[in-house]
């Protein structure tokens, strides 16, 4: 009898059992929607919230060690991507600018995971085969743009003369005319042209048009090697630091002379979207670009 009772209450078992699995199956599907959804929606917050980094030129007599020590303090705010405004490579030698170019891929292999796109600087493109060198190194024209999240940047060719080109310009006002509906918006060059009639308080100059008329919140350069900010009818215009080429004129931090990094960051609020450029020097004070000014720190960090 003890045996049977036995056998019976293993068959039991085994239907109750049996009947429970596709509710523990249902369990874990339930499970696994959490889990992606855990993954997913902060995903979905950093498209509006979210940092990237402004890098300054790397050359034009380069310091050793400090691009590379640049690099690894920007890896640790943990960037959506990096734009440079250009001077990668020392560069204006044909013979000697793919192993430039070899020399830096080997630097930025730490950091793969962040996207980085490149401006082409007047050290980088000079001639045809360099300008061919830079796209194949950059993954990009030498004018491009492209979108992450809210944000669209234009890259602009001024590499070969001081002024941007009437191709650059006709470029500049088709891309900002397809993104018109992008609630952030950059252009960046390497270097600044905008900076006389800028400096000039002038808006009459075709570049300033454009910003004006496709809601372009800051127009970034590098070249100078010196931090200089601007403010003209609500465009923000700004010459970036250095991030290893050498330090001119005074040399001093608050003339705006140091290397380091600039953080860009974007929230969403009700009215739209807030960006708030942090610049990072190496050793030094974090402060605001709202702090600097077109002749240097405007108060104490």
């Amino acid at each position: 009898m003890r045996r049977a009772v036995c056998k019976t209450s293993v068959a039991c078992a085994a239907s109750v059992l049996d009947g429970c699995v596709p509710s523990l199956l249902n369990i874990l599907r339930i499970v696994r929607v959490f889990l992606l959804l855990a993954w997913f929606l902060p995903s979905l917050a950093a498209a509006d919230d979210f940092r990237f980094v402004l890098l300054g030129d790397r050359t034009g007599e380069a310091q050793p060690g400090i691009y590379e020590q640049v690099w690894k303090n920007l890896a640790s705010e943990k960037p959506a991507f990096v734009v440079s405004p250009g001077d990668t490579i020392q560069g204006l030698n044909d013979a000697t600018a793919a192993e430039e170019w070899r020399q830096v891929r080997t630097v930025l292999s730490l950091y793969t995971a962040i996207p980085l796109y490149l401006t082409p600087g007047n050290h980088d493109v000079w001639s045809e085969s360099s300008e061919l060198l830079f796209a194949k190194n950059a993954g990009h024209p030498v004018h491009y743009s492209f979108d992450s999240g809210p944000v669209h940047v234009t890259v602009l060719d001024n590499s070969r003369g001081d002024s941007l080109s009437p191709d650059e310009m006709a470029f500049l006002e088709r891309d900002l005319q397809a993104h018109a509906d992008r609630p952030v918006k950059f252009i960046v060059s390497h270097r600044p042209s905008w900076l006389f009639p800028v400096l000039l308080r002038s808006p009459d100059f075709p570049l300033h048009q454009l910003a004006k008329k496709y809601g372009v919140q800051y127009v970034i350069a590098g070249h100078v090697h010196q931090l200089l900010h601007f403010s003209l009818e609500g465009v923000e215009y700004v010459s970036l630091p250095s991030a290893g080429g050498h330090l001119r004129s005074t040399g001093k931090y608050e003339d705006g002379w140091f290397f380091g990094f600039t953080v860009a960051e974007v929230r969403k609020q009700e009215a739209g979207f807030a960006i708030e450029l942090k610049l990072h020097p190496l050793g030094g004070v974090v402060t605001n670009l709202s702090q600097w000014g077109s002749a240097g720190l405007l108060g104490k960090p």
